[in-house]
């Protein structure tokens, strides 16, 4: 029932994706009035692959985290991540309230141990074949260095479980790459990663390294991983739109656009920020994905792609196992 727009966009991403997947089974949390008269207009062929939840309450988008904590237990929100939690769905994927989020996320799955805070993490399409996992996107706004170790190490296992790479390079972002720039909480937790067996950390980045596949995983706290990812989206769009605009401006640009028309739309498709919607929040016992609020019904397919992806590595699991073997390897 979240998202700028709610079942309007989140009803036929998940229809899209059952036929997609016809193997998985699809748990939807909500007004069931509402969303029954979406799915009637649907053409689903298995309609075994849907169930409804009906929640009698939703929590509204500007509603605080902790008034939705104490009064919305009923809500399509809580009681998606309580299925999770009694192990009834493998995933939550939601387009809601991302404080709310956070906060009954963390309340009802509770961390992994060995993990102080969980994190948001997003993958970003460097290349058709690569993308870049950055985290945190605003989940902890302030992490000291252990927290940031605890960041590289989850964000490792992520790129390791979900792109299949067998040695993440893992960089923290700083204002510079030389050893001596940045505060004592980044540098502090340079020597944590570099002193870690198994991390291969590769040392510093700076904001125009996330996109030179200088690194897999790039770690930095929620304030700045946030502006970083949002400037980014900004970005893409800016370009994408501006692409349209030229193309449009004089016949003579029309026919040149005509001419590079697939180069265009490999473009636009590699810069559409929809294909990194989806920031999965890493570090708890359960898998939950948070789309964009004002994601399209094609950018929400994707944030469930991913649930799906994560719910298929187990990668709850694997940092558990990966987070547990660095603490009794470390000195």
């Amino acid at each position: 029932m979240g998202g700028d727009l709610g079942p309007l966009i989140t009803i036929p991403a998940v229809i899209t994706t059952a036929k997609k997947h016809p193997n998985i089974q699809f748990l939807l949390c909500g007004d069931i009035d509402v969303i029954q008269s979406y799915l009637d207009k649907s053409q689903l062929q298995n309609s075994e692959q849907i169930e409804i939840i009906h929640c009698p309450q939703a929590v509204a988008m500007d509603e605080s985290p902790s008034s939705a904590l104490r009064h919305k237990q009923q809500s399509s929100m809580a009681t998606c991540i309580k299925l999770v939690e009694q192990e009834k769905a493998a995933a939550c994927v939601s387009a809601g309230n991302t404080g709310a989020l956070l906060a009954m996320s963390n309340y009802y799955l509770k961390t992994l141990s060995g993990i102080d805070r969980p994190a948001l993490v997003s993958s970003i399409p460097i290349t058709d074949s690569h993308r870049v996992f950055l985290l945190d996107l605003g989940a902890n706004v302030n992490s000291d260095s252990e927290i940031l170790f605890q960041y590289a190490v989850m964000g490792s296992v992520l790129a390791e479980s979900i792109e299949g790479i067998s040695e993440p390079r893992v960089a923290l972002l700083n204002v510079g790459t030389e050893q001596m720039k940045g505060n004592d909480k980044v540098k502090n937790a340079a020597q944590l990663l570099t002193d870690a067996p198994d991390i291969s950390y590769i040392g510093f980045v700076e904001g125009n390294d996330i996109f030179s596949n200088k690194a897999d995983v790039i770690v930095t706290d929620g304030f700045t991983g946030n502006v970083a990812l949002k400037s980014s989206e900004g970005l893409a769009k800016l370009v994408v739109s501006e692409l349209k605009r030229l193309s449009e401006a004089s016949w003579l640009n029309k026919v040149l656009a005509k001419i590079a028309l697939p180069l265009l739309k490999s473009i636009v498709k590699q810069m559409n920020p929809d294909q990194y919607n989806g920031a999965s929040l890493i570090g708890l016992r359960g898998i939950v994905v948070k789309s964009h609020g004002n994601a399209s019904s094609e950018a929400f397919c994707y944030a469930i792609e991913e649930a799906i992806r994560q719910a298929t590595q187990q990668v709850p699991i694997r940092i558990k196992n990966r987070i547990e073997t660095l603490l009794i390897e470390r000195p």
